[in-house]
C-alpha cells in the first residue's frame, strides 16, 4: 500500500496487514527496491494498489522499482476510488491473500470489487470537486450558505443536494457495512440518514485519510463506504467469475485484463465470458 492511513484494522486474525511502499521524499530508490526484494522472497508475488490520487513521483518510483528489478511477480494496480474506498479495496485483497486463490486472481479481483464498493461523502462545497461530474448549475449552489451536498463516486457517479425531502443516492442493493470517516464538516445525516436508507446492517467509524480533503476537493466533508463485510461472500463473488490464463506473462485472471501485466484476453471476440459483473453490470453478489 502507498499510505499507511488507508491500511484498515484487520477484521479477524487471519487478515494479513499491508507492507508500506513509501514515497521518493521518504525513502532512496536503493532501499526501496531492497524492500520490494525482501517481500518478494518472503511472498513471491507483490500487488501493489495505487489510489488515483497518488502523487506523479510517487507512481514514477512503482514503476522504476518494477523495472529495475526486471520482475513479472509485481503487479501495479490503479485504483479509480476515493481513500475510503481504496482502504475498504485494500482490506478486502488482504482478506482474500490467504485463500485459495492464485496471485493473478487477487490482482486483477479488484477491478471486480470496486463495482460493490459504494463510495461517497457528504461536501458542503462541490466548488473544487473535480474527480466526479458536476453541472455549472450545482456549482453555483454550492456558493449557498449551508449547502449541503451527497456525492457518490462509484460505482455510478450521483451528485444529491441535500435537502429535507429529498431523497438519499442510491445505494446498494445486497446486505453492507457502512464505515465513515468525519473531517471538518459536523453532521450525522451519513449515520442517521443514509445509513437507514441503504439499510446497511453495520456502521463503523474510522479516522479520515490524510489524501481525502484534496480527493474530494474540500476539508469539510465526512466520507462514507459501504462494502460486503462477510469474506465468504466476497470469496464466493470471486469465485463465480470465470478464469482465464494470460498470454502475454502467463498469470492466471478473471474479468478481460491482466493484473500483472495489464494485457487483455486476446482475441476477446472468440472467447466466451461468463454473465458476472465484469461483463453485466453490478448485479447482487452470491449469497445475498
Amino acid at each position: 500500500m502507498t499510505s499507511a492511513d488507508l491500511v484498515l484494522p484487520p477484521t479477524d486474525q487471519q487478515t494479513p496487514t499491508a507492507a508500506l511502499l513509501k514515497a521518493p521524499g521518504d525513502q532512496t530508490l536503493d532501499l526501496a527496491i531492497s524492500e520490494m526484494n525482501v517481500l518478494l522472497e518472503q511472498h513471491g508475488h507483490v500487488v501493489v494498489i495505487c489510489p488515483s490520487g497518488i502523487g506523479q513521483a510517487h507512481e514514477r518510483r512503482l514503476h522504476a522499482i518494477r523495472s529495475v528489478m526486471e520482475s513479472d511477480r509485481i503487479a501495479l494496480v490503479k485504483v479509480d476510488l476515493p481513500p475510503l474506498g481504496v482502504a475498504v479495496l485494500v482490506r478486502q485483497l488482504r482478506q482474500l491473500s490467504v485463500c485459495d486463490f492464485s496471485p493473478g486472481v487477487v490482482a486483477s479481483a479488484a477491478r471486480l470489487l470496486t463495482h460493490y464498493i459504494h463510495a461517497g461523502a457528504l461536501l458542503n462545497s462541490v466548488a473544487r470537486l473535480d474527480r466526479v461530474p458536476v453541472s455549472l448549475r450545482t456549482h453555483a449552489k454550492s456558493w449557498v450558505p449551508g449547502s449541503q451536498f451527497a456525492v457518490l463516486a462509484g460505482p455510478s457517479p450521483q451528485l444529491v443536494k441535500i435537502g429535507p425531502a429529498v431523497e438519499p443516492p442510491g445505494g446498494p442493493a445486497f446486505g453492507t457495512h457502512l464505515l465513515v470517516a468525519t473531517g471538518q464538516l459536523s453532521s450525522q445525516w451519513v449515520q442517521q440518514t443514509l445509513a437507514p436508507a441503504w439499510k446497511v446492517q453495520a456502521v463503523h467509524e474510522n479516522p479520515l485519510p490524510a489524501s481525502s480533503p484534496k480527493w474530494w476537493g474540500t476539508g469539510k466533508l465526512v466520507e462514507f463506504a459501504s462494502y460486503l463485510p462477510d469474506i465468504s461472500v466476497v470469496y464466493q463473488l470471486v469465485s463465480s467469475v470465470r478464469r482465464e490464463g494470460c498470454h502475454w506473462c502467463g498469470m492466471e485472471l478473471i474479468g478481460d485484463r491482466c493484473g500483472f501485466c495489464s494485457s487483455p484476453l486476446v482475441p476477446p471476440e472468440n472467447r466466451m465470458h461468463s454473465a458476472g459483473v465484469l461483463t453485466q453490470g453490478a448485479a447482487a453478489p452470491p449469497g445475498s
